[in-house]
């Protein structure tokens, strides 16, 4: 007997953890020390969860046994309201708030609350793949519109609006953005509201990095944009607090919620049925949404993560055959690579010969639905000392395979 995976999987990619993550691992198993700049996870590099947020589930473990309400504690959602409300959201319900195991187990339910088999969904390129697998996952079919370095990576609005059919159901916004860390502009994002207006279409939008920002850039939430479109926003603690492990993130549901009182009830009943998230990580989300944001200082012009962001711009763009827009906000850099100068065949050949000879792990740009030219992604939360050790064997390496 031959037992297979789902069909809908097939075609599910995730490359963050896929075949280049796995030869890492076998590495690994073998002895040899990986420097792992594949995914963004704080606490992996010694960036601390506040000791606010570590007290506030302490003091309170006492109250985590047991199931709390399927859309998430009371306090917890009421402080998101309030932080909607601080960042000029108008009219956010907390009956319209949902709280799950982080914003990816909500992006799934996001999908399936929505989609019906070969509904379609707008998604950026590149984007962060797990869009793109949800929808999949869903029996949707996911469409992906063109982002470019030579414009900031701001969308093309154009080969957005191309891309609509009657089966469109809605359009991915990830701002700030994974993985190329631009920062979208107010006129593109009214751009967007406008073309999803047009052919009645949901955004939604993935804000989870909204507070790591750099150079004095600001974010603007989407749904302060319009009140006519139906906006779905998400965000949570693990990069803006560094608690990936916590597993606390949230949705919001702004616009014309009366028009989607079915879509709304039927992420009522997907949150039922998987019960709740993990309460003790809903305890820490009123603390740190109300108390200091340690952030900003992190990425300060003296901050670590400003540090490390400019080290790798600038270690980066110094190599011949590599061009990189600056990253404005985020964990990462999206570098591509000339491969006319260089000899390999893909960027996940790339990838792969310099994790196999140099034990540095990055994503290759593919694995981000990203198949127009040759990308990578690095992750720059490594003290600075690792990450110029990690520059020194990129140049190194590339210097072998130059033509």
């Amino acid at each position: 007997m031959n037992y297979s995976k789902a069909k809908h999987l097939e075609n599910v990619r995730y490359e963050i953890r896929g075949k280049v993550a796995a030869k890492a691992s076998q590495l690994k198993l073998m002895g040899i020390n990986i420097l792992e700049l594949n995914i963004g996870n704080p606490g992996a590099f010694g960036f601390q969860v506040p000791d606010t947020m570590n007290m506030a589930i302490i003091r309170n473990l006492d109250k985590a046994a047991a199931y709390s309400d399927s859309k998430g504690i009371f306090s917890a959602r009421e402080a998101i309201v309030i932080d909607t409300q601080n960042q000029g959201v108008k009219g956010v319900d907390i009956d319209h708030v949902f709280l799950g195991n982080g914003v990816s187990e909500l992006i799934m339910m996001s999908m399936e609350g929505l989609l019906n088999p070969d509904d379609e969904m707008l998604i950026p390129s590149p984007d962060y793949p797990l869009w793109t697998a949800a929808v999949t996952v869903a029996n949707g079919k996911a469409l992906h519109y063109n982002c470019d370095a030579a414009n900031a990576w701001q969308p093309d609005i154009e080969h957005m609006e191309s891309l609509i059919t009657p089966k469109t159901r809605g359009i991915v916004v990830i701002n700030p953005n994974n993985p190329t860390g631009t920062v979208y502009s107010k006129e593109t994002l009214q751009k967007i509201v406008d073309l999803a207006k047009k052919h009645n279409l949901i955004i939604f939008s993935d804000e989870i990095y909204s507070k790591v920002l750099f150079d004095g850039i600001e974010h603007t939430p989407m749904a302060t944009i319009s009140k006519d479109v139906l906006v779905v926003t998400f965000n949570g603690l693990s990069k803006n607090y560094r608690a990936c492990g916590f597993r606390a993130g949230w949705l919001y549901v702004t616009g014309p919620v009366k028009s989607a009182a079915g879509y709304i009830d039927g992420l009522t009943q997907l949150a039922s049925m998987r019960l709740c998230s993990n309460v003790p990580g809903q305890l820490a989300i009123q603390t740190a949404l109300g108390g200091y944001q340690s952030i900003f200082s992190l990425c300060a012009d003296d901050g670590r993560l400003k540090k490390q962001r400019d080290l790798s711009y600038k270690r980066l763009t110094a190599i011949d055959g590599i061009s990189c827009v600056k990253p404005k906000a985020s964990l990462y850099a999206f570098p591509e690579i000339d491969l006319d100068m260089y000899k390999f065949a893909s960027d996940e050949e790339f990838v792969l010969k310099f994790l196999e000879e140099k034990h540095v792990l990055f994503v290759q740009g593919s694995g981000f639905n990203y198949d127009r030219t040759n990308a990578f992604r690095v992750v720059f939360l490594p003290h600075i000392e690792t990450m110029s050790d990690a520059f020194d064997r990129l140049e190194d390496f590339l210097g072998k395979y130059r033509r």
